[in-house]
C-alpha cells in the first residue's frame, strides 16, 4: 500500500487485522466500525446479499489513522476523519465508481465528507430528519426508588418475545425493516441480548437490549416503552440494569445512542450516569454520482 493511501478490502479479518488497534484504541467513536466488522465477522458476508461489504483503512506515516465500512444497500459509516481525510476519501470512492446512499458518522465528519462528496460528484446531501447524541457511562446511578417489578433477561426459548418487542421498536422509529422469525437472523437485532421491565404480575412494560462486548465496550441498543406505557420509570429501571449487566460482563466502556430531538431519553441517561461523547447525524444523497 502506497503511504497515506486508502486501502480497500472486502475481507474483514484483514481489515481487523491492520486497523483493529486503533479501533479499540477509541472504541467509544469507533463503536459503529467495530460493531459492524464483528456482525460481518461473525455472520460472513455472504450474508449481506450479492453486493459485499466493503472496509478501508488509512495508513499515514505506517500507521493507521482513519477506516471506514460501506454496507448493502450502499450506506457508508466513517471514524472521524480530518477534511483532508473526508476529501481523499471522496475522491477515492468516486474514482472507483461507488455510490453510497447515505453517510453516518459524527456531526463534523458527516458533514465535511457530504460537502466533499458533493463537490467530487455533484450529489446533494439532505441532512437526515433524525440525529443523535452518544452518550458513554460514568458512574451507574440507577433509579431510587424502582418501580414495582422485576427486570427479567429473555433467552432462546424467548424469541418469539424478542421478535415482538423490536418489531414495535423498529415501527416506532420508523425503521423500514421486517422483523418476523424468517427475517430475524439477517437484522441487527439479532445478536443483542434483551432484558424486560414487568410489572408484579407478569406484565412486560419496558425492553433494553445490549450488544455483545466488543474491544472491552458494550453498546446499549435498544430501549423501548410503549407509548402509553411512559412516565412510570420502567425505560430507566430497564436502562440501568442492562447497564449494570454491562459492566458486570467485563466492558469497560458502556455507551448508547439517544435522539437528540427527545429531552426526556436525554435526561433520563443523564440522570442513570451517562455523560455526552459527541452528536451525530447522517446524510442522504441524490442526484448525480450517488
Amino acid at each position: 500500500m502506497r503511504p497515506d493511501d486508502w486501502h480497500l478490502t472486502e475481507d474483514v479479518d484483514e481489515f481487523l487485522a491492520r486497523a483493529g488497534d486503533f479501533l479499540r484504541s477509541r472504541p467509544g467513536p469507533h463503536v459503529m466500525q467495530l460493531t459492524w466488522a464483528e456482525r460481518v465477522r461473525k455472520r460472513g458476508a455472504a450474508s449481506f446479499g450479492a453486493e459485499a461489504p466493503v472496509f478501508g483503512v488509512l495508513e499515514q506515516a505506517g500507521e493507521v489513522s482513519a477506516t471506514f465500512y460501506r454496507l448493502p444497500p450502499r450506506a457508508l459509516g466513517l471514524s472521524p476523519l480530518t477534511p483532508g481525510q473526508a476529501d481523499s476519501l471522496a475522491a477515492r470512492l468516486a474514482a472507483l465508481g461507488h455510490s453510497p446512499s447515505r453517510v453516518n458518522a459524527d456531526h463534523g465528519t458527516a458533514t465535511t465528507f457530504a460537502e466533499a462528496w458533493q463537490r467530487h460528484t455533484g450529489a446533494t446531501p439532505k441532512l437526515h430528519d433524525t440525529q443523535v447524541r452518544l452518550y458513554g457511562l460514568g458512574t451507574l446511578t440507577p433509579p431510587d426508588p424502582l418501580p414495582a417489578g422485576r427486570s427479567r433477561v429473555l433467552g432462546e426459548q424467548d424469541l418469539e418475545e424478542a421478535i415482538f418487542w423490536c418489531g414495535e421498536f423498529a415501527k416506532a422509529v420508523g425503521e423500514d425493516v421486517s422483523i418476523n422469525a424468517d427475517t430475524w437472523a439477517e437484522t441487527r437485532y439479532a445478536d443483542k441480548r434483551y432484558t424486560l421491565w414487568e410489572t408484579p404480575d407478569g406484565t412486560p412494560v419496558s425492553i433494553a437490549g445490549m450488544n455483545p462486548l466488543i474491544g472491552g465496550q458494550i453498546q446499549v441498543d435498544i430501549v423501548y416503552t410503549p407509548a402509553h406505557l411512559r412516565g412510570h420509570g420502567y425505560a430507566a429501571a430497564v436502562s440501568a440494569e442492562v447497564s449494570r449487566a454491562a459492566l458486570a460482563a467485563g466492558a469497560k466502556d458502556v455507551v448508547l445512542f439517544a435522539d437528540v430531538s427527545n429531552p426526556t431519553s436525554n435526561a433520563l441517561y443523564q440522570r442513570l450516569g451517562y455523560r455526552k461523547l459527541s452528536d451525530w447525524a447522517a446524510y442522504d444523497f441524490s442526484g448525480a454520482g450517488q
